[in-house]
């Protein structure tokens, strides 16, 4: 991305279609960012050294990474910023392509409002020895916590996208940057005010 050359006094809003593209980009950007943090954490807790990991922060960092992977790809203002285009070009594409569908579908688990992606539940009559109705069994099978390869893999995938989105954003900036430099004053005094708090 590139760098300003010095300090703004004021940041004006861009409501074009290249500033929205660029937005689309540096979000996906982040969102590929925190996969790859969490990655880093999720392979951590699970080589907890026998302790056993922490359930609820595994599912916890592996759900934002599904969900912050999954947006990266997602149809949005600006268009997607990514496509599985972006996913071909390695000598294990087949291999790149599979996961990055096995991703997406876990996403879907993880996010699906109406199940549980932790346990899938079952409901049955229970019989006492001479066979007659004696109760009702909720029962449930616990799903597994992810595993490292797993893990592994989402940030195998994640880490060359960035560098996709990096080559995609430093032009695009510079680009909007040419194209506003002439812009009269008066113009861009018409441009919305953008707050930005003060970086102590």
């Amino acid at each position: 991305m590139s760098e300003t050359a010095s300090a703004p006094t004021s940041i004006r809003r861009l409501d074009t279609k290249d500033a929205m593209r660029l937005a689309r980009l540096v979000m996906a950007y982040d969102d590929l960012q925190a996969v790859l943090r969490c990655c880093e954490r999720l392979m951590i807790m699970l080589d907890d050294g026998g302790n056993g990991p922490d359930d609820v922060g595994v599912e916890a960092l592996w759900t934002l990474a599904l969900l912050s992977y999954a947006r990266a790809f997602a149809d949005g203002e600006g268009g997607a910023a990514l496509t599985t285009k972006d996913l071909v070009g390695s000598d294990d594409d087949g291999n790149v392509l599979l996961w990055h569908r096995t991703l997406l579908h876990l996403r879907d688990q993880h996010a699906d409002q109406s199940r549980n992606p932790r346990e899938s539940y079952t409901v049955g009559i229970a019989q006492g020895p001479s066979g007659a109705v004696n109760a009702v069994a909720v029962t449930s099978v616990r799903a597994p916590l992810v595993d490292k390869a797993a893990v592994r893999q989402a940030g195998a995938i994640a880490f060359p996208l960035c560098a996709v989105l990096d080559e995609r954003i430093d032009p695009l900036q510079k680009e909007i940057l040419a194209d506003m430099r002439d812009i009269a004053r008066e113009q861009l005094d018409r441009l919305d005010l953008v707050e930005v708090a003060a970086v102590p």
